[in-house]
């Protein structure tokens, strides 16, 4: 009997981590990776890291086990009815299962003057932050910059804008947001992650918006206040890459809809990582992108076939180099009325001299939430802790302090 054939569109993060699954699973099936990229797949969490030298392209190269990959082979349409898929260049495969991983593009936010007088691409020194193409367009023109504007002050804004800085740069954040990263911090952490920045030479600028990049390169601001530069790197979020699925006739909202089988509206079709949205929620971060690649790989290779994916408790974190940082969890449950949970309680650590900051957020005896910030040596302790939902030790002030010492 022939080997099941499994087609993966897309050659990133979430199909890399399924393939190597996949195999080490004891899957027997024939997985073939399909990607638009000239690339094999690597690990887009460090292209920051990769922009300030820290590492190379092929450090950053991720395993795909028993796969096959076919980098630059964009796919342009697929049958779900006839189990076919069609490549950019005309030629056909057929499938047994399908998965989808096409990932996200980035968002790029509406300011006048990104784009070139004939609207094909980005401005000369306009740069998104999505693929290695893009940080080594980016790392040329860094050679000879002096100063960057960041829009976007998130979790790829922030990395962005500290990776400029260390080539020396000076680096300005535009945010719209009250306080940087703050759908994964809390205002404390970000005004001191804000103070880290501002040693290392970058400036925050925060509730505006960029407006315009004028003819002579000026960031406009929406206060009318204009940012000399000479990069401008866009880094406000990234949308489900979906057009795919949606031709095909598949049931797309905001992304791909998933069940918790992450199974698509048509038999034999699945989807996994940042195109995928499950229960309502698209993630559009590496670790709900590897969850769910682990929980398809396996299914699809029979060591689990009832596998389910219920939900992730992302994780954000930076903790390559200076600032590190790490949130994971229901953080801001605190900021809520407090008489609408009774049984919440909130433990804080702050050492201003070491520029530290930690955060416990409790429900009985059950951690919910926690941020670290400047010292992340308890964080894999309190990790588990959260996912095991064990009960914690009485004096909860010792998960900021001592857990991890001896690990």
């Amino acid at each position: 009997m022939n080997a099941r054939r499994i087609a993966v569109v897309g050659a990133g993060m979430a199909a890399a981590r399924f393939a190597e699954r996949y195999h080490a699973l004891g899957g027997t099936g024939r997985v073939t990776l399909y990607g638009a990229e000239p690339r094999a797949p690597y690990n887009r969490v460090l292209l920051a890291e990769v922009l300030a030298g820290r590492f190379d392209a092929e450090a950053i190269a991720l395993p795909i086990g028993a796969a096959a990959v076919r980098p630059g082979c964009e796919v342009v349409s697929v049958d779900t009815a006839a189990h076919t898929l069609t490549l950019a260049d005309g030629e056909g495969a057929e499938y047994d299962e399908l998965v989808l991983a096409t990932g996200a593009n980035p968002v790029l936010p509406p300011v006048r003057g990104l784009r070139r007088p004939d609207g094909q691409g980005l401005r000369a020194g306009v740069h998104a932050l999505r693929t290695l193409a893009d940080c080594a367009r980016l790392a040329q023109d860094a050679a000879g910059a002096k100063r960057a504007v960041v829009v976007g002050g998130g979790v790829l804004g922030v990395s962005a804008a500290r990776a400029l800085a260390a080539l020396g740069i000076q680096v300005e954040i535009v945010h719209q947001g009250p306080y940087l990263i703050e759908r994964q911090l809390d205002a404390d952490a970000s005004a001191a992650l804000r103070g880290g920045l501002r040693a290392l030479g970058v400036e925050s600028y925060l509730g505006n918006r960029a407006r315009a990049l004028t003819e002579d390169g000026e960031v406009e601001l929406a206060s009318g206040y204009r940012l000399g530069t000479d990069l401008l790197v866009l880094a406000c979020g990234v949308r489900p890459r979906t057009a795919l699925a949606h031709a095909a006739g598949l049931r797309v909202d905001t992304g791909i809809v998933v069940d918790d089988a992450l199974a698509a509206s048509a038999p034999h079709v699945h989807a996994i990582g940042d195109c995928t949205q499950h229960r309502g929620t698209v993630h559009g971060l590496a670790g709900p992108a590897w969850e769910q690649a682990d929980v398809l790989a396996a299914r699809l290779s029979g060591n689990a076939p009832d596998a389910r994916y219920t939900g992730s408790r992302p994780l954000a974190r930076l903790s390559a180099g200076p600032l590190e940082y790490a949130a994971f969890g229901e953080v801001h449950l605190d900021e809520a009325d407090p008489g609408d949970d009774p049984g919440l309680a909130v433990v804080r650590l702050t050492d201003t001299t070491r520029g530290s900051y930690k955060k416990l957020v409790l429900r009985g005896d059950r951690l919910v939430g926690a941020i670290l910030l400047g010292d992340l040596t308890t964080v894999g302790d309190l990790a588990r802790a959260l996912e095991r939902d064990e009960p914690l030790p009485d004096h909860p002030l010792h998960l900021l302090t001592t857990l991890g010492a001896s690990s």
